[in-house]
Formats: C-alpha cells, sequence, structure tokens
C-alpha cells in the first residue's frame, strides 16, 4: 500500500526496561520515524533492581513527542496510539497527585525470592500453577506488589481506602497519557501478576486473599485492541484514542505474525523470551514453562506457552558498563567472530537468577572453564553462546513438555542483530532462525493492536500480511552437543549460590 499524505497513522509506544521507543507507523506498516531514549536502573542491594517510574513515563513521553516531530505529520492524522511496555514491573501511585509511593520494582528483581518459598512451603504453588498458568517467583508482581504494601509507610492503609492505585508500566503509561482518567490494563499484562485468573478473565478474589492485595489497587482489564482512553491534548498537542495495549512479549509475538497455533519467536532483548502460540485454550504448561494469555480480542482470549531469561542482551551490556572490554552489540560481535570457538569458555549469564526452565533465584552468574590464554574475544563469544544455550534450554522444554515446538524461530529485538548469535541459535536448535525483516517487533505489534481498534487496517490477516523476514539462518552441524554438554555442568554449578554463601 503507498503513503500518502491522508493515511492514517499509528504512534506506538514501548516503555521498555532500559529504554523507552516510540515509533510512527503508517498503514503499510512502514516505519517513517522513531526515536528512542535510554532509562535508568537502580540496584539498592543485591538482587533488589529499580526504577523511578517518573523517568519512565518523562521518557517515553519525549520519544512520543519526538517520533512525531522527525515525522513530519499533523497530529490529528495520528488514528491511535499503542502501548507495550515491560511486563511484571510493579508501580504504586497516589490517584490524587499520580505520585509514585516507592521506586518501581522492576521484573527483574529478586527480593521476593524467600516470600516465595515459604508461599510454596504453605502449599500455594498448586492453586497459583492452577488458576494463572505462572509459578510463584520473585518474577512476577503480585509478591512485589505484596512487599510494597507491608514494607512502605501508611501504603497497605492507604490502598485500603482506595487513595492509591497499582499497575504494570502499560497501566501506569495509560494512566499518565490520559491525565489519570483510564485505570486499565490489557489481558496479557494481567496475567503477569499472579492475581488473573486466566481461564475466567478476571481479577481473582482467592488470589487476592493469598497475596494481601486489596481490590481497591485494581485497575480494569480490557481488550488488547479497543479505545481505552484519549490522551490529555496537552501532551501531543490533539486527544487521541489509546486504541492497544499488550505486554512487550505478547506485542511482539503479534509484530511477528505469529497468530496460529504453533509459530514461535525467540525476543532478544534486555533478556530473552521465547513464546510459543497455542490457540484459545491455555495449555498445561511443561516444568518450568508458564501459560500466558497472549492477547485479548473482542472478549476472547488467545494463549501461549512462554519460557523467559532474565538476562540476554543484558549480558552484552554487562560486557560493556561492567567489564569495558567493548563498546557496544556490533563490537561484542565482531570481537567474538575474531576467533573460531570460546575456547572451552562457558558464561551462565544468571546475573538476575535463572528464570526457565530453572526457576532459581538464588543462582548468581558464572564464568568457567578460563585458562592462562583465555582472552576478551573468548567472553565474548561465551557471552553470545550463553545467551543462545538458555534460549536452546526453553525450546527444549517446549518440546519435551508440550509435544510441540515451533518448525522455525521468528527473532526480534536488539541483539538480533548479531549473525554469529543467531547462527548459534539456529545451530542449537536445529531449526531455521528468521530474523524480523522490523527489528521493533514489539512497538509494531503495539501499532497493529491499536491500528485494527482504530480501522486503519480491518483484520488480523490483513496486519499478518505485512510482516516480512529478513535473513534466515540454517541449522549448521557442528559442536553444538559439545557447547550443550559443557552448559549443563556449568548451570549447575551456578544454581543456588547466593543462598549456599549468604
Amino acid at each position: 500500500m503507498a503513503h500518502t499524505t491522508t493515511d492514517k497513522l499509528v504512534l506506538a509506544l514501548d516503555t521498555g526496561t532500559t529504554s523507552a521507543r516510540a515509533l510512527v507507523v503508517d498503514s503499510s506498516g512502514a516505519v517513517l520515524a522513531s526515536a528512542q531514549q535510554e532509562v535508568g536502573l537502580d540496584t539498592p542491594q543485591p538482587g533488589w533492581v529499580e526504577q523511578d517510574a517518573e523517568e519512565l513515563w518523562r521518557a517515553q513521553l519525549a520519544t512520543a513527542r519526538a517520533a512525531l516531530e522527525k515525522a513530519g505529520v499533523p497530529v490529528a492524522r495520528v488514528a491511535g496510539i499503542g502501548i507495550a511496555n515491560q511486563r511484571e514491573t510493579t508501580v504504586v501511585w497516589d490517584r490524587t497527585t499520580s505520585r509514585p509511593v516507592a521506586p518501581a520494582i522492576v521484573w527483574q528483581d529478586r527480593r521476593t525470592a524467600d516470600d516465595c518459598e515459604r508461599l510454596r512451603g504453605a502449599g500455594a504453588e498448586a492453586l497459583v500453577r492452577r488458576k494463572t498458568g505462572l509459578l510463584l517467583d520473585p518474577y512476577f508482581s503480585g509478591t512485589k506488589l505484596r512487599w510494597l504494601l507491608d514494607h512502605v509507610p501508611g501504603v497497605r492503609e492507604r490502598a485500603a481506602a482506595g487513595e492509591l492505585a497499582f499497575g504494570t508500566v502499560d497501566t501506569w503509561i495509560a494512566w499518565r497519557l490520559s491525565g489519570g482518567r483510564a485505570h486499565v490494563t490489557d489481558a496479557s499484562n494481567a496475567s503477569r501478576t499472579l492475581l488473573y485468573d486466566i481461564h475466567t478473565g478476571v481479577w481473582d478474589d482467592e488470589l487476592l486473599g493469598l497475596f494481601g492485595v486489596p481490590r481497591a489497587l485494581l485497575s480494569e482489564v480490557v481488550d488488547s485492541s479497543g479505545v481505552v482512553g484519549e490522551s490529555d491534548p496537552a501532551l501531543l498537542g490533539a486527544s487521541l484514542p489509546i486504541a492497544g495495549m499488550a505486554g512487550d512479549q505478547q506485542a511482539a509475538l503479534f509484530g511477528q505474525a505469529c497468530t496460529r497455533r504453533g509459530m514461535g519467536k525467540v525476543t532478544y532483548g534486555t533478556g530473552c523470551f521465547l513464546l510459543l502460540t497455542t490457540g484459545e485454550h491455555p495449555v498445561t504448561a511443561p516444568p518450568g514453562l508458564v501459560s500466558t494469555v497472549a492477547l485479548q480480542l473482542g472478549g476472547r482470549r488467545t494463549y501461549a506457552l512462554e519460557g523467559s531469561v532474565f538476562i540476554g542482551g543484558a549480558a552484552v551490556q554487562w560486557l560493556r558498563d561492567g567489564l569495558g572490554i567493548v563498546g557496544s552489540g556490533a563490537e561484542a560481535t565482531a570481537l567474538a567472530e575474531s576467533v573460531t570457538d570460546s575456547d572451552g569458555v562457558v558464561f551462565v549469564p544468571a546475573l538476575a537468577g535463572l528464570g526457565a526452565p530453572y526457576w532459581d533465584p538464588y543462582a548468581r552468574g558464572g564464568m568457567f572453564g578460563l585458562t592462562r590464554g583465555t582472552t576478551a574475544a573468548h567472553l565474548a563469544r561465551a557471552t553470545l553462546e550463553g545467551i543462545a544455550l538458555q534460549v536452546a534450554d526453553l525450546y527444549q522444554a517446549e518440546a519435551d513438555g508440550a509435544g510441540v515446538a515451533p518448525q522455525e524461530v521468528r527473532a526480534d529485538g536488539g541483539a538480533a542483530a548479531s549473525d554469529l548469535l543467531l547462527q548459534v541459535q539456529a545451530d542449537l536448535l536445529g531449526v531455521p532462525v528468521v530474523r524480523s525483516g522490523q527489528p521493533e517487533a514489539t512497538a509494531l505489534g503495539a501499532a497493529w493492536l491499536a491500528g485494527l481498534a482504530t480501522g486503519v487496517w480491518s483484520g488480523i490477516e490483513e496486519v499478518a500480511g505485512l510482516w516480512s523476514a529478513g535473513a534466515t539462518f540454517l541449522p549448521q552441524a557442528g559442536a553444538a552437543g559439545d557447547l550443550r554438554r559443557r552448559w549443563r555442568a556449568a548451570v549447575d554449578g551456578v544454581r543456588g549460590f547466593a543462598r549456599e554463601t549468604r
């Protein structure tokens, strides 16, 4: 479809963990303009990860304004706004002032590991697993929210009195966009909180009681595609419909056009997330994986099987910021490509514990196989291999436990720019890995959801037809078996480390 000066456009917002992005997308699916701004993370104690929710909002608003300015189009041509977001991150704010009562607790935060262990010991995990499709882990929002209620003075009392609001980042951004008029979350984000029954589609009283959460804190659960409010006209120059919302991984699944059962994608962002579409009925997740809402459209939910790795592309950031051996992701790939293998070095990037399929919040990162001959290039290659090996664990768990695994995997996210990473990934999985023609699949999925709700596109088939493939990486015979064997030994070496050494 050719772009014209009367085309309706969509503004897509992607409030991530390390940056906020905004895209202006036209009706052909082309990105007319984009903007990005980094956001900070605080680690005040070992295992704690926090963010300033106000900084998230300011960065997202700034990128929205910058993308619109770069596009050079009248704001009146924007049909709607789509929101994608880092999931599970927990924000509580004052309904009157819209000011957070404490720093946002980020999805990577591990402070509630002992709380999860106590609940598990009390036999609560079976209930959680049955109703939410999730596991008892600090990753999800429920125990983070309980921590805020129990540890920030006055918050529990004010929450019970209806003075405060809770939300994941989608809810927070929609609240601020709408000037406090829209307190909403979509079903995909609600399904990550431990408070929402994915079968009935409601906040569940039994789960609220388990985590001690007052219902007065909660938002309205809405469709992933649909107009749920209007932006404050003072923010962007016009009142624009807020018309699409989805957690970043579900948005990327949609943005990769994985709409049919058995289709799957992996996003290489701060973490790595392998999602497999399972259709209109949730499947019982195999051990180590979770079942989650993919999207809700027209009141009907579709589901996905998911494995989540906490540290993916963030491992490359650690090489840059922590060790100072590279200046960028591209430099890390070039350094890794300068050697033919990692010379036996294995890096388990459990810098925020291990996610699926291990779910060990006490694991810590480890580098194994170091010798006098180890160089920075070997460390860089081991880091890329460690990212791919974590995803291979997820793929194997899906294939073994659910009896289904995608016959190709579509790849997106910042680290997917690395040819070496995707080639190693294809070798480990034994199936083709297809890089998306549009690396910002998360924001694109949010754009598609908003455009569906506002008539920019007529239906799922039309938007799926907008997807295009980039490079395809075919599996090659080689040393994948040796990599997997060394990896298993290394993972055994890091599990439970923080608990055993405190």
